[in-house]
Formats: structure tokens, sequence, C-alpha cells
């Protein structure tokens, strides 16, 4: 019986950590069989290192599982667990919730988020009024973009909204009051000629970036880390790689794999791409979803 493809997903996002914990920069090209011999290219010294590093299982293992979690892979969580037969604090319904309100919020679904925010936790947003803020601006945004989808549009339940639930806020911060103003300019402006700032807000990239935020509050409210630790191996080995490049170490090779590239591993590369070559401060997250 073929594997689900839910399975199948899980499988692939498991290995695509494994490979990217193990480090392993290396790629034996395969010896062809031919008339004329070819020889293996030798291998630089700083990937034959890299190999020879014991890294504990029991880490790696951990370091995955937090991430799954974090991250809202309760499925793939589940499957790791049995896999690498370990037994996490593994609460489904918990990831789950996380799981939903990140998904109404990139569905634009705004007000069913919140609610299920506070029924989870209704701290949460009491005590962010900046991220309460921006779901409420979000949600704006989403009756703007409603409004003007027609030239006939009624823009009374924007209005109404903004006086209501926004205007009230935003004389309590500066930034508030410029976020709501930038908005309300949406109402100005026709949709298919926004100037680069206002048509970022009609951009899913907001949703995601608010709904990242969601997350992180909600992890911390149940006093997880926020981030999950492979991100900060990630973003540190490239900075660290970086940082090698920028003095002119001649042991690196030119180009050091961290195990996201599809044309080695057959899966989707991460955000930041396969090659640590750029530039990362070790205390900024690109990488991963959300």
């Amino acid at each position: 019986m073929p594997a689900s493809p839910i399975h199948e997903a899980s499988r692939r996002e498991l290995e695509r950590i494994r490979n990217a914990l193990a480090m392993t920069a290396a790629r034996r090209p395969a010896m062809t069989s031919s008339t004329t011999s070819t020889a293996t290219p030798p291998r630089h010294s700083f990937e034959q290192a890299i190999e020879d590093v014991k890294l504990s299982k029991t880490d790696l293992n951990a370091v995955i599982m937090e991430y799954l979690i974090s991250e809202g892979y309760p499925e793939a969580a589940q499957r790791f667990a049995l896999e690498a037969n370990i037994e996490p604090e593994l609460d489904v319904d918990s990831i789950q919730e996380r799981v939903e309100i990140r998904e109404a919020i990139a569905s634009g679904d705004i007000q069913s988020a919140i609610e299920k925010i506070n029924e989870l936790n209704p701290q949460v947003l009491d005590q962010d009024s900046a991220l309460h803020f921006s779901l409420l601006r979000l949600q704006l945004i989403e009756l703007i973009r409603k409004a003007t989808a027609t030239p006939d549009g009624d823009i009374t339940p924007a209005l109404t909204f903004a006086t209501t639930h926004l205007a009230p806020r935003a004389p309590t911060n500066q930034e508030f009051l410029e976020d709501l103003e930038r908005t309300m300019a949406l109402l100005i402006f026709p949709p298919d000629n926004l100037a680069p700032p206002l048509a970022a807000l009609l951009d899913p990239a907001l949703r995601q970036e608010v709904a990242q935020r969601v997350n992180q509050a909600l992890l911390l409210s149940q006093g997880e880390r926020t981030k999950a630790t492979l991100y900060d191996l990630v973003n540190y080995r490239s900075w660290a790689n970086q940082k090698a490049i920028q003095a002119k170490k001649e042991h690196l090779p030119e180009r050091i794999e961290l195990g996201f590239d599809p044309a080695h591993n057959g899966h989707e590369s991460s955000q930041n791409g396969s090659s640590l070559r750029q530039a990362a401060d070790p205390m900024v997250t690109g990488w991963g979803p959300y």
C-alpha cells in the first residue's frame, strides 16, 4: 500500500532536517565504467574534517523533535518519535491548536484566529498590545481587500472596524498611528496601482509574518522556546562561515553545502538556499517555514 501524502511529507521533512544537522558537505561522485578511467576528484580536508565529527544521536533527535514541535508538525513529530524510539513530552492537542491558528491567519480569517487565541490563552493578546494591534490591523486589511475587490464594494464595514477597534489604540503608540494611517490609504488608491509600501500590506507575506509572531507568543506562554534551536545552529554556522570567508581562510572550500540543495537530496531548498556564502546574523531568523 503506498504511503499517504501526509506520511510522505513527514518523511521528507525528517530527512531534510537530518541532512541539515549532519552537515555532511562532501558528495562523492560515482565512478563511471568506461574505456577511460575517471579519477575521483580529491576531497577538501575541511569536508573530511566535518565527516569525522561524531555527533550525538540523542542530541540530534532532541533538536529535530524540538523543531517539529515548535514549528507545528504534530504528525511528523509522532512519526519521528516512533522511528527514533524516544518518548518526548508531546502535547499533540496544543500543537494542533497552534497550527489551526496559524492556518487561520494565513488564509485571512483573522477573527477566527483571534477567537482561537483567546480560547487557548486570553492573556497572550492582553499582555502584548503590539501583537494584538497587528492582528486587528490585519483584519482591517482583509476588510479593505474585500471592499476594493469590486468597483462598487462597500467600504462601510472597514471604516466601522477601524473606528471601533483601531482608532482608540492608535494614539497610545506612534507606530500604531502610522500603521493605521498607512492601512487606511488602501481605501484611497486603486489596488492595482499601489506604491510598494502599500502593496506590501496586501502581500500574503504579511500574514505569514504575523502568524510567526503569534506562534512565538503562544510558545512563550506555554513556557517553551520561541525559536527552535535548529534556527540558531543553521544561522551560527552560516555566520561563522561568512566570517571565515571574509578573513580569507585558505583551508575552507569555496562552497559549503548545508544539505538543502534539491540537486543533492531531492527535496525543496530552504528559504536561505543551500549555500552558506551569504552572510547571516546569528540572532536573525531567516530560515525555515514561518
